[in-house]
């Protein structure tokens, strides 16, 4: 029999000279000096929850459900009092909630069991929570530690291979990449610049080139045109 013949996959594109990529940050600092996430947090422990809450979500649909939730949850031993079902109570409108649900709880014990109760700040450790993987680990420890780290979701994984900044075929290698480019000056709010790029700007069937702040300096071959 013979044997299958693995298709080899098509090179990627080269990626923006640096002193390009440095352009792109400087004008999307210019136009949102200090970004903020769209989640809706009070601490590190409810930014924890809201981020777990947020896969495959839109974060306005987490907010909605968050407001009311964290002000009787905002901490791991209030989310144990609460109880499974009472959370589900207050998340059933976002998807994959009774999943989320057993994650929230199961990370709030571990916390309370390993953690004293606190919000590490150290990525191993935030993987060693349920439900948390790398990019939620990153989420966090950016924006409640300020530590300089990228956390690649759909938007920014678009962003950074339709503008070539860092093109790569798994959201570790787009973020090995913006990590390697990004000047150091930037590297504290790039996961919020590129990712609210992605949600307002460059969407995913009809990007809006024509608003665009980087418009010049993108490589992207099927621009959008300006409606008439």
């Amino acid at each position: 029999m013979a044997a299958r013949k693995t298709r080899t996959p098509a090179p990627l594109p080269k990626p923006l000279p640096p002193e390009t990529v440095a352009q792109i940050y400087a004008r999307l600092a210019a136009a949102n000096p200090d970004p903020k996430t769209e989640l809706y947090y009070t601490n590190a422990y409810t930014l924890l929850v809201a981020v777990l809450l947020s896969a495959q979500a839109t974060d306005k649909g987490v907010n909605k459900a968050t407001r009311a939730l964290f002000k009787v949850a905002d901490t791991p031993q209030k989310m144990l009092a609460l109880g499974e079902e009472g959370l589900r109570e207050y998340i059933k409108t976002i998807g994959l909630y009774p999943t989320k649900a057993k994650h929230i709880m199961a990370m709030s014990r571990m916390l309370i069991d390993c953690f004293d109760g606190k919000v590490p700040d150290d990525r191993k450790a935030l993987e060693s929570l349920p439900g948390v993987g790398r990019k939620t680990a990153n989420v966090v420890l950016n924006v409640a530690f300020h530590k300089p780290t990228i956390a690649v979701d759909t938007h920014i994984f678009r962003v950074a291979n339709r503008t070539r900044m860092a093109p790569g075929r798994t959201p570790l290698e787009v973020e090995k990449g913006l990590l390697k480019v990004t000047p150091r000056k930037y590297l504290l709010h790039a996961h919020h610049w590129l990712i609210l790029l992605g949600r307002y700007t460059c969407l995913a069937r009809k990007p809006r080139c024509w608003l665009c702040p980087i418009e010049d300096l993108c490589p992207y071959e099927d621009k959008t045109p300006a409606p008439q």
